[in-house]
């Protein structure tokens, strides 16, 4: 007897195999149907997860032919492997090294306005200051900035970083930030009232930070506005606990703390 081929498909049109690429963490790639490009973060049964450069999460089946990768059509597969147990990057963005060492701590320093600044710029830099062996410290308001240089006494190989609250012009910050003029020390500073509002509202969970009407006090103003107990030093550990890495911080701050980190660390 002769034996048939179950597959009637004509050789013509049959479509050419594409090769299986493991879908494994960073790996950016298209999906065809709808265009969307973006370095994958998680695999799982059955689907994929990628993260555009924007920040935005899509979730798509592991579909034969369901990508593009440089171009090429291709399947996706679940890894074989098993992801690294341990993360691939800081919670800033950078590459991680596992098992570094803190660096002995550099002479330069890093000045922060206020508590809640340092804890939060630990949180997302702390990796890489420890790297780095760059210390923060924080001040309680900027009204004797001028008296804290001239006692750091600021060199070349100890250079001084200082990031502000509210450093609009115009306002009583800028003043104080344009008396300090020395080329070892560089205040940055950013927009906001306090750093509560780097934080992205979307992360904390609410449409926008309330605006405080003046003579209030803001922090107070906030809880007010937003229903929550007025206890600014436990809403600020709420706040806190909603930040896991640099996407949940405005871009205003992210540059002038790497600004900063940079400006300590240069040789």
């Amino acid at each position: 007897m002769r034996s048939y081929n179950p597959d009637l498909t004509p050789p013509w049109k049959k479509s050419a195999p594409v090769p299986e690429v493991p879908a494994d963490r960073d790996l950016v790639v298209e999906e065809v149907s709808t265009g969307f490009c973006g370095a994958v973060i998680r695999c799982e049964a059955g689907t994929v997860t990628l993260e555009d450069r924007f920040g935005k999460h899509r979730v798509f089946p592991l579909e034969p032919r369901g990508f593009l990768l440089e171009g090429r059509v291709v399947t996706l597969v679940r890894p074989s492997r098993p992801a690294p147990s341990h993360p691939t990057r800081t919670a800033s963005g950078s590459i991680a090294v596992p098992g570094a060492r803190a660096r002995v701590a550099r002479a330069g320093r890093i000045y922060v306005e206020g508590r809640h600044d340092a804890e939060l710029v630990e949180k997302v830099w702390g990796d890489d200051l420890r790297v780095e062996g760059v210390v923060v410290e924080y001040l309680e308001g900027v009204d004797d900035l001028p008296a804290v240089v001239a006692d750091f006494a600021p060199a070349p190989d100890a250079r001084l970083g200082v990031l502000v609250d509210h450093l609009v012009p115009g306002s009583k910050e800028s003043r104080i930030a344009a008396q300090v003029t020395s080329p070892d020390v560089l205040v940055v500073g950013h927009p906001y009232i306090d750093v509560w509002e780097a934080v992205k509202p979307s992360s904390v969970g609410i449409p926008a930070w309330p605006t405080v009407p003046r003579g209030q006090d803001w922090k107070t103003g906030v809880c007010r506005a937003l229903g929550w107990p007025e206890n600014t030093g436990a809403a600020w550990q709420h706040i806190l606990s909603k930040v896991h890495s640099y996407k949940d911080l405005e871009p205003a701050l992210l540059g002038r703390v790497e600004e900063l980190i940079d400006f300590v660390t240069a040789p």
